[in-house]
């Protein structure tokens, strides 16, 4: 009999493609999300619709800052045999504006999900990290945006509680994901948005920043190949991330010679340069992809002008 998985985050961007793939191959599924405003309301309730089409999935929407709910809502009513946490305040910029609202949902959510495995006996449990951690120095210990530290307190956490109570911690540290019904609060949904309506972008830093962008397909297999895995260590985190860099102002080229090809009128590509760099924001992202592919016989390998024509042909339906 297959697994029942729990997904938080389940209407997010990487959670709802998790869920479609795990509900492909037979899993149950339960899908826990707060649907919060911080993006596009209606592009999570389309997520939602169309998860909701299979009785492979069962939806609760609460908050996981609430341990209550989660106990008697979802750990009561269902027997769960793995979780794959993925709900999180995301966005480095935003940490700045409202620290408290991460301090809550990426420390204490994530510490209720570790206490609930405790309670309920869930032997493995998946948490989304992110590149972010790395910092500017490549040092983990030395996180440069409030965002960073409380995915790096996650990963000290995770560790405390596999020590503790022989609960496998798996970390993945995702790098710059993107692709079809993506956040458009990223990057590159902006970019695209701007150059459709021929406005033009600006590049903070002079568009001298370097991302390691990682195609969601690529990021579901990762995931999965790790659900799969038993062997290995109690504790272990992993890059999931292509491994290549691409300058910013390449990648927003490249994405503008994609849609050019849809035949629509986007007009000259205007590139507004700013040369104020965030102090929450890392020059360089690059995934070491090697201890993946060592464990899962795996890594993302999608390249930029493919994934960003399947997000784009995405984006045109989508919108249009």
């Amino acid at each position: 009999m297959k697994q029942t998985i729990l997904v938080t985050g389940a209407v997010g961007f990487i959670g709802y493609h998790l869920c479609k793939r795990l509900i492909s191959e037979d899993y149950n599924v339960i899908g826990v999300d707060n649907v919060n405003a911080y993006y596009d309301v209606d592009l999570k309730e389309f997520r939602l619709t169309k998860l909701r089409e299979t009785n492979k999935f069962k939806f609760y929407k609460l908050d996981i800052t609430d341990i209550c709910a989660l106990c008697d809502n979802v750990f009561k009513e269902n027997k769960i045999d793995v979780i794959v946490h993925l709900a999180a305040q995301a966005g480095v910029r935003y940490s700045m504006e409202n620290p408290t609202l991460y301090m809550e949902s990426n420390v204490m959510g994530f510490f209720n999900i570790l206490e609930c495995s405790r309670l309920y006996d869930i032997k493995k449990l998946l948490y989304a990290s992110s590149s972010s951690v790395y910092g500017d120095d490549n040092n983990t210990d030395k996180p440069i945006s409030l965002y960073a530290a409380t995915k790096k307190s996650n990963e000290i956490l995770a560790y405390t509680y596999s020590h503790l109570y022989n609960i496998q911690t798996i970390g993945m540290r995702f790098f710059s994901v993107y692709g079809k019904l993506g956040r458009p609060d990223m990057a590159y949904f902006k970019f695209t948005k701007s150059i459709l309506k021929n406005e033009g972008i600006t590049l903070y830093n002079g568009g001298n920043m370097y991302r390691d962008f990682t195609y969601i397909d690529d990021v579901i297999e990762s995931i999965c190949r790790l659900l799969q895995k038993n062997a290995g260590l109690l504790y272990d985190i992993f890059d999931i991330g292509r491994g290549t860099t691409i300058k910013l102002t390449n990648f927003v080229r490249t994405l503008y010679n994609v849609l050019e090809k849809t035949g629509k009128d986007i007009g000259d590509l205007k590139l507004n340069t700013n040369y104020v760099f965030s102090k929450n924001d890392v020059f360089r992202t690059q995934a070491n992809t090697e201890h993946l592919y060592k464990y899962c016989n795996y890594k993302p390998q999608t390249d930029i002008e493919e994934g960003l024509q399947k997000f784009v042909t995405w984006y045109v339906n989508y919108y249009d």
